[in-house]
């Protein structure tokens, strides 16, 4: 019986245990999708206590929180991070089988050094050491990236942001790259019209343009690119609950868009005719910028409407959605494609029914430009476990050419989220090590070597072209 997370922890043989500790363990971290505040990194906060860095934010753990039987008070509620952390060790012995137990103990040991196993026996001393570490400006936020060896950061930024703490961390030249990301999923909401005229206002003062109609809001999210394109930014984002292609006359367009604006409802049809015109047209300036556009499909979001109201989004309400994706993201991806417009895209699905449908898809949009492209995200969400991670990877291994996957991101709120890179390296080099050890693969140490260095840091740097 092996020990529990070991030095070889997840690698279950001596190729993988090879590549792992002489070569992907020693990799920086090169994380281009995150939900970070900038404010925090700017700032360079220090947190109270490990209830409050593990549990303001993580959406994972306040799921798990809420099956175990925890209340609300002390999940999103007004208990003291110090009861919620309490509350939290209670539950943790009960996690097996949930990436939550290793990445907790992952996150306890690589930052803190302390590998007793979190219990409500242990929770009191666990806090303690942890909290008291945590008062130091070597666990600052800026300390913590740096300590894990963090070579550069995208965080997830709106279109009307002001993108100041990035300008400032640039200016100060902070040695940790920390670049904003273009996600204007608000100012694609042509679903809810109330919200959607708040947010256009903010983008009309944000732009300096009066946006009365459907060019000026085109004009005014060019403006924003632009000024994200001087911050620093290469990469958009953009959530969808299943991608949409439906185009539309321009005049249906500029009819759709005066209805919207004036705060009634449109039909199905003009929603996605705007949604799809607006896609493109964001996608083709992308491309002349050389940015990457990354598309997350599948999250069905905001189920419990009781926790909606009380708490807002994003509190773990979230789930995998069942709509079909392949023709109109085809059809999308096509449209530009035909232009010479498409750029460097990252389709991401959270259905991993879908795994095969994506792992087809970039292959037909290759064009040789640049290795992948057209890349099939890492796996996402509800996925980044070993074995939604393993099933991805075989995917892409499958249908098309793993060696030039950009490889793994956190995704997350939470400054503790970085050893889920360590956790991703372990599964990825004991895939390849399973290979090799039964003869699919030979052993080849200078090419195993290079691929894992590929996957783990390298084709990101290349793939995303940022300088350092």
């Amino acid at each position: 019986m092996k020990s529990f997370l070991d030095n070889d922890f997840l690698l279950e043989n001596k190729v993988a245990q090879e590549l792992y500790h002489e070569v992907a363990a020693n990799m920086p971290i090169y994380d281009y999708h995150t939900h970070l505040s900038p404010e925090d990194i700017q700032a360079d906060r220090i947190f109270n206590d490990l209830g409050e860095v593990w549990l303001s934010c993580d959406h994972y753990k306040w799921r798990a929180m809420r099956s175990a039987g925890i209340p609300e008070e002390y999940v999103t509620g007004k208990a003291s991070f110090r009861e919620k952390f309490f509350a939290w060790a209670d539950i943790v012995p009960m996690l097996i089988g949930n990436p939550l137990y290793h990445w907790t103990h992952l996150e306890l040991r690589r930052y803190f050094g302390i590998e007793e196993v979190l219990s409500s026996s242990t929770a009191e001393k666990v806090y303690n050491r942890a909290t008291e570490m945590l008062q130091s400006r070597e666990f600052s936020v800026r300390s913590l990236l740096k300590r894990m060896n963090v070579t550069l950061i995208c965080t997830t930024d709106d279109p009307v942001s002001s993108l100041s703490p990035h300008r400032e961390l640039a200016r100060e030249g902070f040695p940790v790259k920390v670049l904003p990301t273009f996600r204007p999923d608000s100012a694609l909401n042509y679903y809810q019209p109330a919200a959607w005229n708040v947010y256009i206002d903010e983008l009309s003062e944000v732009s300096g343009i009066d946006i009365v109609d459907f060019w000026d809001y085109l004009e005014a999210l060019k403006k924003r690119v632009d000024f994200f394109h001087e911050s620093g930014c290469r990469i958009s984002d953009h959530a969808m609950l299943a991608p949409v292609y439906n185009i539309l006359p321009e005049a249906e367009l500029k009819k759709a868009f005066s209805i919207l604006r004036s705060g009634k409802d449109i039909s199905l049809e003009l929603q996605k005719g705007l949604y799809t015109h607006t896609l493109l047209f964001l996608g083709k300036l992308y491309h002349e910028r050389n940015w990457a556009m990354q598309i997350h499909i599948g999250a069905l979001r905001n189920n419990n409407t009781r926790l909606f109201e009380s708490f807002g989004p994003d509190v773990g309400c979230d789930s995998i959605g069942d709509l079909s994706i392949a023709e109109s993201l085809a059809r999308f991806l096509d449209t530009l494609d035909r232009e010479s417009k498409l750029p460097r895209t990252i389709l991401y699905v959270l259905n991993p029914r879908d795994n095969y449908v994506l792992g087809t898809m970039i292959g037909n949009f290759q064009d040789g430009s640049i290795p992948g492209k057209i890349q099939f995200g890492s796996a996402w969400w509800f996925n980044d476990q070993r074995d939604g991670i393993e099933s991805q990877l075989k995917a892409l291994a499958n249908l098309g050419v793993l060696s030039s996957f950009v490889g793994m991101l956190t995704d997350s709120r939470s400054f503790m989220s970085f050893p889920r890179h360590e956790y991703f390296r372990r599964v990825f080099c004991n895939l390849i090590g399973k290979w090799v050890e039964s003869g699919e693969y030979p052993y080849d140490r200078d090419i195993l070597e290079l691929i894992v260095k590929k996957v783990s840091y390298k084709n990101a740097c290349f793939y995303f072209d940022i300088p350092m």
